[in-house]
């Protein structure tokens, strides 16, 4: 293989892990942004990485297997790291399920913006905020230096290990789960302290509908306790960016 081949070869290393990356990154994988805009942005953003990035040195005796194998490393490696930073930026809808499940609004569907498709409205709501302060933050630049890091860490053609790649998205999924919760739980405690509140209305006063109260009882809560939750949207955005540092495989 001459070095001009050796080139071309490099920069379709590093097209195909970004253009993986993008397949699973939060923002630059919603079905909001054109399939061309992605493609373009790819390819900008490889010829950056390419003039920065140094390549093995090419090989004569490269067969198509290896070649093939290459591309597909770069493959599986982009799409873990997006997992990943996916997995961290789900945590705001999870959340928002927890509190539409309290809420009784698990039927209840809008169109996602993001996504195409229907979702929960309390979910939708407050990942649509998120996001607008993350693009006020500059977090999607976020995004792109964690995958200029990834090439720092891993050169093009570099083998990252099965066990670092399987581990950092097995903890950025139970960190989900997690930090949903932790977001999550001032509310949950607020719902348990009304159903116990409820009961206590069943017991004093049998003849009211306790049943028909609860309903407009929990909307209501529920929309009174999320405008209080949303100054900690603003305080997850350092957590978002600690964990995306600490869970990215390098």
């Amino acid at each position: 293989m001459d070095i001009a081949a050796g080139n071309i070869f490099g920069f379709m290393l590093i097209v195909t892990r970004i253009g993986a990356f993008f397949a699973t990154a939060p923002l630059f994988s919603w079905q909001t942004i054109p399939v061309r805009s992605k493609i373009t942005i790819a390819l900008i953003l490889a010829g950056f990485f390419a003039a920065i990035t140094p390549y093995p040195p090419p090989s004569a005796t490269i067969h198509p297997i290896e070649a093939f194998l290459f591309l597909f490393d770069e493959t599986v490696y982009g799409l873990a790291v997006g997992l990943v930073a996916y997995s961290l930026l789900a945590v705001i809808r999870v959340a928002g399920g927890i509190i539409e499940q309290q809420m009784g609004l698990t039927m209840a569907n809008v169109m996602d913006p993001f996504l195409g498709e229907e979702s929960c409205p309390i979910g939708t709501l407050l990942e649509i905020i998120f996001v607008l302060m993350l693009f006020a933050t500059e977090g999607h630049h976020l995004l792109l230096h964690i995958l200029s890091r990834t090439f720092e860490g891993y050169q093009p053609g570099a083998i990252p290990t099965i066990e670092a790649l399987v581990g950092s998205v097995l903890k950025a999924g139970s960190a989900m789960m997690m930090l949903a919760l932790q977001l999550a739980a001032p509310i949950l405690a607020t719902f348990l302290l009304l159903v116990v509140v409820l009961a206590f209305m069943a017991r004093v006063a049998p003849e009211a509908n306790v049943l028909f109260l609860s309903l407009p009882l929990r909307c209501g809560l529920g929309l009174l306790m999320v405008g209080i939750f949303m100054p900690f949207l603003a305080a997850y955005l350092k957590q978002f960016t600690l964990w995306l540092n600490q869970l990215i495989p390098l």
